[in-house]
Order: structure tokens, then C-alpha cells, then sequence
């Protein structure tokens, strides 16, 4: 999850500060945020569009996805909302 650390550019991919991971574009822009434990995705993460609109969101628990997951248009409409148990998608 964590191998590279910086883009060809010299701009970092995340930034883990107490257990909470934010991942970062090439450009430097937000691309996801969110909690981790024992080095897996677990609990509430958001993912955004390159322009910086909400594009998921969702659980995660042990690094798989858990529970609602929603996902938006660029105009902010929802365009999925999804329910998942321990990565299988078992409601649309």
C-alpha cells in the first residue's frame, strides 16, 4: 500500500501522520484520505476528483470495502450507493 513514496516530479504520494493516510495527484492535489490500521484501510474514506469535488465514499474494514459506499458525479448527484460485507458487493 505504501511502497512509493514520491511521483517522478519529486511531489510525495501520501502523508501518514497517527495512523491517517492522505494520498496526493502527481500535481499535488487531494486524492484520498482516510484511517488505517495494521497498514490496511479501515474505517471512513473519501476519494476526490482531480478538481477536487467528492467523487467516494466509504468504509473500509481490514482493507476491504464495509458497509455503504457511495459514489458521485462531478456535479455532486449520487451516482451509485452501494452496500458491501468484507468486499463483496451485496446491495445496489
Amino acid at each position: 500500500m505504501l511502497e512509493k513514496k514520491i511521483y517522478a516530479n519529486g511531489q510525495k504520494v501520501y502523508d501518514l501522520t497517527d495512523n491517517y493516510l492522505t494520498y496526493y495527484f502527481k500535481d499535488g492535489s487531494l486524492k484520498a484520505k482516510g484511517p488505517i490500521k495494521g497498514n490496511k484501510k479501515d474505517g471512513e474514506w473519501k476519494h476526490y476528483r482531480k478538481d477536487g469535488h467528492l467523487w467516494k465514499i466509504g468504509t473500509y474494514k481490514n482493507g476491504k470495502r464495509h458497509g455503504r459506499w457511495q459514489r458521485f458525479s462531478p456535479e455532486g448527484q449520487v451516482e451509485a450507493d452501494e452496500y458491501y460485507e468484507e468486499g463483496i458487493r451485496v446491495k445496489q
